[in-house]
Formats: structure tokens, C-alpha cells, sequence
């Protein structure tokens, strides 16, 4: 069964029972138990000797209570508090959601909670989320994207926590990581189209300020268009938040700006459901008038119709080795300073040959 902890930043949400009473101290334990607060304290801890009768004694006293030792002073005690959190995005995007699901599965089957904060690819409001994790003493941490406020790092740092940085690659080895090639994935997608006899184009990219994964994937659209002699106008790309309406929003917007273009690449799957469903909406047919592609393989890309052109991320994967990774680590084993993971061109329905 996995476990995980949702943390919204700045402030720590946590569970407490509908009741008045105050939660028992482990000044109360160790009156209970009839031993001084050190003893208390050594006894509910794994790693310090204690006589098996006391111990038992103890924990009897702190079970009857109620009592819950505190995640970070057990951490402090044990230098291990068997939590690792992660600090991601909105996981209502189905492709964190399926990262973070095999991330959890993959620590609690070794005895590990998932700690989970999330962010609005604000680095500022990451910065003070992973704060909040440190403070609950987290052994390890899990990071999205290249993009970090530098005071991150040092934060870090200071802690000496070790880190994985998942989704994206970093070339000069300084990080540990575990990723995609996002923009040679890009690229591939786009000379699809290009092979299509597609050279009208246009692009619905997620906002690229604080967020690698989508200058990377938008750069590799200009790249591939570049290496045919095309070049991408500014009015044919928008920038909109990752969702199905902000698809269908900036669709519209192109098409106010400059209807010429046969072909659409979009920089994940809920962008082009979105402008899929407004070409739905306007009668617009797919691919026979505009071929649209989306990045990432979410579920549903497969379901529509036509079924989505996309680009298949495998985000369990990168989920899971992104644990293993963190495990091993923790463990004292040295793990490679980068890991790539493939992502592959998936061709279905969304996408055809250029009309004339």
C-alpha cells in the first residue's frame, strides 16, 4: 500500500482528531512509564541501546497515550526519519500524477512515506515548500525540472540531504537526475510532421518562464522547422497554462492572429485535447485540415477521436527509478549522476498528410 503526505506551501497541513483534548507529550510517556524524559526519549528509539523490559514499558505507556513522536526531533535522534519528500507541480496534470503514484508505491514497499508539496511553477513558493519538508526532517528530496531558485540549492546544501532532480537532464553532470531529452523528442515529433508535407506551423506551449521542460520542447520545434528552411513566426506561438482550456483558449487565439497553419504542435497532451475539442467545436476537420500533436501519452490521448499523434514519456518510470535511485543513495550506494529514460514517438490518428 503506498503512502504519501500532501504539504500545500507555505503553511504544514496536517490531520488532527475533533477533540479538545491536547496530544500527550513524551513528558507524559516517561511519567507513565515511570522512567526519566531520557529514558523515555533513548527507549522509542530504535538505535539506542535500552533494556528490553524498559523499552517495552515505554512504548506500552506512549501506545495507552496516544503519543506520536515528532518527525523531525526522531530524525534528529536516528539521523533517519524513513520520509522522502517531493516538491512538484500541480499533480492534477494526469502526468505527474502517474510519477508520483509509482514514486510512493516504489518507497513505502522499502518502509519510506512520501512526503508530498506542491507549487505553482512558482520558484519562490518552491523554495519556502522544500523549506517545509526540510524542517520535518525528510532524508531525501525529489525535484521537477532544471529551473530552481538558486537559494534552493544552497538550502539544500546546508542540510545535506541528498536530492533527485526528475524530467529533465543535466548535461554538465552537476546533478543527479533522471529524465528526457525533451527537446530531441520535440524535434522528432516535428520532423513527423515535416514529413508529412506540413510547412505552415504553429505551436501552444506552456508558459516557459521557471519551466525548462517547456523551452526545451519549444526549442525543438524551432529547431526541426529551422533545419528545413522554415521559420516559426512569433504570432503562431502562444503560451498558456497546462490544461485543456487553456488549449482551447489559445487555439482560438491563433486562429485570430493567423489561420494559415496546417499543422500544430503542442507542448503537452492537455493542450492539444484542448485545441482538438475547439476544432470539434468549429468543424474544423483532423488531419485533414490541421494535424495536431501533442507531448507526453497521457491516457486519454489514446481514447479521443482521432486518437492523439504524441510523444510517449514514460512518467511511472521515471517515477519509480527516481526512487530506486533515492533508496540506493540512502543506502550508501553510488548511482550514476544521470539517467535518461526514452521517450518515444507514438503516431495515431491526430496527424496526416498535408491537404494540397
Amino acid at each position: 500500500m503506498t503512502t504519501s503526505v500532501f504539504i500545500n506551501p507555505p503553511t504544514v497541513l496536517e490531520w488532527r482528531p475533533m477533540t479538545r483534548r491536547t496530544s500527550p507529550k513524551l513528558s507524559d510517556v516517561a511519567r507513565s512509564a515511570g522512567v526519566s524524559l531520557a529514558t523515555a526519549s533513548r527507549a522509542l528509539s530504535d538505535q539506542v541501546p535500552v533494556r528490553l523490559e524498559t523499552r517495552q514499558r515505554v512504548r506500552d505507556a506512549a501506545n495507552m497515550l496516544g503519543y506520536m513522536p515528532h518527525g523531525a526531533a526522531r530524525a534528529l535522534a536516528t539521523r533517519r526519519s524513513r520520509t522522502v519528500g517531493a516538491v512538484f507541480p500541480p499533480v492534477d496534470n494526469p502526468i505527474f500524477a502517474a510519477a508520483t503514484q509509482a514514486l510512493a508505491r516504489e518507497l513505502a514497499a522499502a518502509g519510506f512515506t512520501l512526503l508530498l508539496a506542491t507549487h505553482e511553477y512558482d520558484p519562490g513558493g518552491e523554495l519556502e515548500a522544500t523549506r517545509a519538508l526540510l524542517e520535518r526532517g525528510v532524508d531525501g528530496l525529489v525535484l521537477i525540472g532544471m529551473d530552481h531558485d538558486p537559494a534552493l540549492f544552497d538550502l539544500i546544501a546546508r542540510s545535506g540531504v541528498p536530492y533527485e532532480i526528475t524530467w529533465s537532464l543535466d548535461p554538465s553532470g552537476h546533478h543527479h537526475c533522471v529524465g528526457v531529452a525533451h527537446r530531441i523528442a520535440s524535434v522528432r515529433i516535428t520532423q513527423h510532421l515535416l514529413d508529412l508535407g506540413h510547412r505552415e506551423f504553429a505551436v501552444i506551449a506552456g508558459f516557459t518562464a521557471h519551466n525548462d521542460r517547456a523551452r526545451e520542447r519549444l526549442d525543438g520545434v524551432r529547431a526541426a522547422l529551422a533545419g528545413r528552411g522554415i521559420e516559426l513566426p512569433v504570432a503562431r506561438v502562444v503560451e498558456t497554462e497546462f490544461s485543456v482550456p487553456g488549449g482551447r483558449r489559445a487555439f482560438i487565439e491563433l486562429r485570430a492572429r493567423d489561420p494559415g497553419f496546417t499543422a500544430l504542435v503542442c507542448s503537452n497532451d492537455l493542450l492539444a485535447l484542448g485545441a482538438l475539442t475547439e476544432c470539434i467545436r468549429r468543424g474544423i476537420a483532423v488531419p485533414e485540415e490541421i494535424s495536431i500533436a501533442g507531448f507526453d501519452d497521457i491516457d486519454m490521448a489514446a481514447e479521443v477521436t482521432p486518437a492523439l499523434t504524441t510523444v510517449h514519456v514514460p512518467a511511472a518510470d521515471i517515477g519509480r527509478i527516481a526512487a530506486e535511485r533515492m533508496l540506493a543513495r540512502l543506502a550508501g550506494r553510488e548511482v550514476a549522476r544521470l539517467e535518461e529514460v526514452r521517450a518515444e514517438l507514438v503516431i495515431r490518428q491526430s496527424t496526416g498528410r498535408a491537404r494540397g
